[in-house]
């Protein structure tokens, strides 16, 4: 008798189980691809970047999930981001939206900015002027690249149109236990942390990620991630798997 022929539509369909199980896992425990769709985090993000973050480093909460089903509270294993950070999170007043910003105040700090310049717990940050930037423009001028030195030593850059712009001189922003203060990059035009009734103070629990390195940039173009033929002209090449600092 022949032998009865194994596998069919069955192994297939546990295959596609099997596989999605796994990408589910990595996706929840290790890491998570994301895409960089506004200019707030120029210079160190630009648009058409593709990234991944490091789940494992903040530790896990109901966000590492997808679709974050509220089946507990606060993070298991979990960490506080260093400053310095930039870090994908979801959006306190809206848990369906990812946000990411650099992280420039933690628990108990006190934050303010004051003629454009961060103060932390009552310092001013250094800023040094390097020179004007094409990566974005204020009206019809380049912005200014400023090389910004956080308390503990992190250099980083951002872009500056104006030092009396709307969130140039703020409060001083008291952090409450459990929750961090982000900042786009691109001081200008970020609506991050210094908007309390947009993003405010950023609870640990919303944390996602740590933004790690970038594995895909596109340009400006009609170019785009699942359109294999348009890339030789519209990838960054200089940015691909460029860390995330």
């Amino acid at each position: 008798m022949a032998k009865k022929k194994s596998g069919g539509w069955l192994e297939s369909v546990k295959t596609m189980l099997y596989a999605g199980l796994i990408a589910i896992g990595i996706r929840t425990i290790a890491f998570e691809p994301f895409n960089i769709p506004s200019g707030s985090m120029i210079p160190t993000l630009l648009v058409g970047d593709y990234l991944f973050v490091s789940k494992y480093s903040y530790g896990y909460s109901r966000y590492s999930m997808p679709f974050g089903p509220n089946l507990f509270s606060g993070r298991i294993m979990g960490s506080i981001p260093k400053r310095g950070d930039v870090a994908v999170f979801k959006l306190p007043r809206d848990p369906s939206q990812d946000y990411i910003k650099r992280i420039v105040g933690l628990p108990g700090d006190r934050i303010q900015v004051k003629g454009g310049i961060l103060h932390v717990n009552g310092q001013p940050v250094k800023r040094e002027l390097v020179g004007d930037s094409e990566l974005d423009r204020c009206y019809r001028e380049p912005a200014k690249y400023y090389r910004e030195t956080l308390p503990e030593g992190r250099v980083h850059g951002i872009l500056e149109c104006t030092d009396q712009g709307s969130a140039d001189n703020t409060i001083e922003f008291r952090i409450p236990p459990n929750h961090v203060f982000g900042m786009g990059d691109n001081r200008d035009n970020s609506q991050d942390s210094r908007y309390l009734d947009a993003v405010g103070f950023i609870p640990v629990e919303n944390l996602v990620g740590r933004a790690e390195f970038i594995f895909f940039s596109i340009d400006g173009s009609q170019a785009s991630l699942w359109k294999p033929w348009t890339w030789p002209m519209a990838i960054r090449w200089n940015r691909l798997f460029s860390g995330v600092r």
